[in-house]
């Protein structure tokens, strides 16, 4: 067990960090199709772009047969701006045939099966398992990366690692809830540059805050 890991949660939560319209969208969808398309379209893309962008693209449908009969230039005109949104088109399409032939449209569960449909990787993996089968698992970001190394909690280079670090030293009832609250601390307070330290709670605790 990490030490302090419970207070360091109850601290972020009592901050009341709003939450952006995409994180709670995700929050509770519950369908893991459509986590699996969302978290895609969210890859190198902002939550202020992809939510709205998301919203455009289930109105095109919301089930790997849907999708099958959606044509990829729809899609990309749906999903614009997002980043790489041709490719992601491509993607989601061709992620949905898969689905629809092989797998009886089922969004398989596994990690090392969801990892295999081309451009899923671990990040969205994890997430389909903890927002759409409401299974334990640590999804790491960009900003659960970067806050759990701040704070210390991990000594880690890449994402993976941090995962596995995780994985290895904390219950899993906290597992779920992490990205989440990292997410909601990472947009609002712990930035990439110029984090407001200022109006953390979480000073005690905090490796990059004690360094400076």
């Amino acid at each position: 067990m990490i030490k302090d890991f419970e207070k360091i949660i109850n601290s972020i939560k009592e901050m009341k960090l709003p939450q952006s319209e995409f994180v709670k969208f995700m929050e509770d969808i519950h369908d893991p199709f459509i986590v699996l398309i969302a978290c895609i379209l969210s890859l190198r893309t902002n939550d202020k772009t992809t939510y709205p962008a998301a919203m455009r693209m289930l109105k095109l449908g919301k089930t790997p047969e849907d999708f099958t009969k959606v044509e990829q230039e729809n899609l990309e005109k749906a999903i614009y701006p997002v980043g790489f949104y041709k490719n992601k088109a491509k993607q989601i399409i061709d992620i949905a045939y898969e689905l629809y032939h092989d797998y009886n449209s089922i969004v398989p569960k596994e990690i090392d099966e969801l990892i295999k449909f081309k451009g899923v990787g671990r990040k969205t993996a994890n997430l389909v398992q903890s927002k759409g089968y409401n299974l334990p698992s640590i999804c790491v970001d960009v900003h659960v990366h970067r806050i759990s190394n701040r704070l210390g909690l991990v000594n880690t280079k890449e994402p993976e690692e941090t995962e596995m670090s995780l994985k290895s030293n904390l219950p899993k009832k906290y597992w779920s809830e992490i990205n989440t609250l990292f997410v909601t601390l990472g947009q609002n307070v712990c930035k990439p540059s110029k984090p407001d330290c200022c109006i953390c709670s979480l000073h005690k605790y905090c490796k990059f805050y004690n360094t400076f």
